[in-house]
């Protein structure tokens, strides 16, 4: 059963085979029995075996949702759900947070039917509490960890996303990325993330770093199953001013795009300038180049992105700025955190230091309480340069080389 995708389950599903109540049962079971040296799951939604009940019933009277109906997901802890789970971004300063209405992407998933399993465990704050965070670490949740190998990192911050795919916990899951939190995690532990452009899929009820880069995105085993819950996260929304941009533009099914021969007369760069110099990286590195060129692809290497290390300094800038700006806005639309603001988490933090930080203090968070507004010269400019040098840099370089796409390699630790 754990090895089957999407597709395959809701066939057996529809053809009476299986029960949705079945999979929350094994799924669960699972969890159970081989998480608990992994904690990827930092909670299992009390409702769950109620929702697989009335998926069940949809499907019995004929009511079918689509290709998500009653298959079970989980959750990275910073998205809301109005529901009995806990949104808390793996700290215990926001332990007892119920958010008083689901996050966007999490309403779009229980019209498609789906059974939102539980919430997994993350890099505390999205990995921005610390300049020495231990990726996949979290207050409330411990240690995440490699399931390939326990003293191996699992990357973070949708650690636990990542670990539970790779694991079989869930037949998906919902991951979310500033600078390579969802990429990170998934070619670790061996599936498949997608970092989609940012307005694709709504910020609204997502605990945040930074609106210039947040956005949720899928972890699948497959291509298709990412493709599957890609389009049923996407669409419209007032709390959200970005997806405006993406009317006419989104699809609710990416699946009609697939295709095996599409490598075919593509042409890819190579970005060498984000390889790093460990040589068992280089190593899978160039086997996955060669297997893409045998797929049909024309290699263009090196194709390297210039801009990248002129942004650095500017990118942490803006992040702080938001961070605190958003976190803040964060808070005020949720009666029941705990913590009020930012700097309530700093000193709830610093109160509990023996269990919040025992090894790893707050230094990101400090830094950015210091921040003023977002109207401030500062950040705007270093927003203004972000976005150009981005843009120029990937910009002139697909059309220097005519390419399609780049390749590059993932780096840790993720934001």
């Amino acid at each position: 059963m754990q090895e089957y995708t999407i597709l395959e389950m809701g066939s057996l599903l529809r053809a009476g085979k299986l029960t949705a109540y079945q999979l929350v049962s094994d799924y669960l079971e699972l969890i159970r029995v081989y998480d608990p040296p992994l904690r990827s799951v930092i909670e299992i939604n009390p409702e769950a075996f109620e929702i697989a009940k009335a998926r069940d019933a949809e499907l019995a009277a004929g009511q079918d949702r689509g290709p998500l109906h009653g298959i079970p997901l989980l959750l990275k802890d910073n998205i809301d759900t109005a529901d009995g789970m806990q949104t808390t971004a793996g700290s215990l300063a926001l332990e007892g947070n119920i958010a008083p209405r689901d996050a966007f992407l999490v309403e779009q998933l229980r019209k498609a039917g789906a059974i939102l399993l539980g919430k997994t465990n993350l890099s505390e704050w999205a990995n921005f509490r610390s300049t020495k965070s231990t990726s996949g670490w979290s207050s409330r949740g411990g240690q995440c960890r490699n399931p390939y190998a326990l003293d191996r990192s699992p990357c973070g911050s949708s650690s636990g996303s990542g670990v539970a795919v790779a694991s079989n916990f869930c037949a998906a899951a919902v991951g979310t990325e500033t600078d390579g939190s969802i990429v990170c995690p998934a070619q670790t532990n061996g599936i498949v993330g997608i970092k989609p452009t940012l307005g694709l899929i709504s910020r609204s009820g997502i605990i945040p770093i930074a609106h210039s880069q947040d956005t949720a995105g899928p972890m699948a085993r497959t291509v298709a199953d990412a493709a599957l819950l890609l389009g049923a996260m996407t669409g419209v929304d007032e709390r959200d001013a970005a997806t405006s941009q993406s009317v006419g533009r989104f699809e609710t099914d990416y699946t009609p795009f697939l295709d095996k021969d599409g490598l075919k007369g593509a042409r890819l760069g190579v970005a060498r300038n984000f390889l790093g110099k460990d040589k068992r990286v280089e190593k899978i590195f160039e086997h996955a180049i060669q297997v893409i060129k045998s797929l049909g692809a024309e290699i263009v290497d090196p194709a390297n992105v210039d801009n990248e290390s002129k942004y650095e300094k500017s990118e942490l800038e803006v992040l702080l700025y938001e961070f605190r700006a958003d976190l803040n806005a964060y808070l005020a639309e949720h009666p029941n955190a705990p913590v009020k603001s930012m700097q309530e988490v700093i000193s709830y933090n610093e109160q509990n230091r023996a269990r919040v930080m025992p090894y790893f203090g707050q230094e990101r968070m400090e830094q950015a309480i210091k921040k003023g507004p977002l109207t401030q010269k500062r950040y705007l400019k270093a927003l203004e340069k972000n976005q150009r040098l981005s843009r120029q840099g990937i910009d002139s370089l697909l059309d220097k080389h005519r390419l399609d796409a780049l390749i590059a390699p993932t780096g840790c630790p993720a934001w």
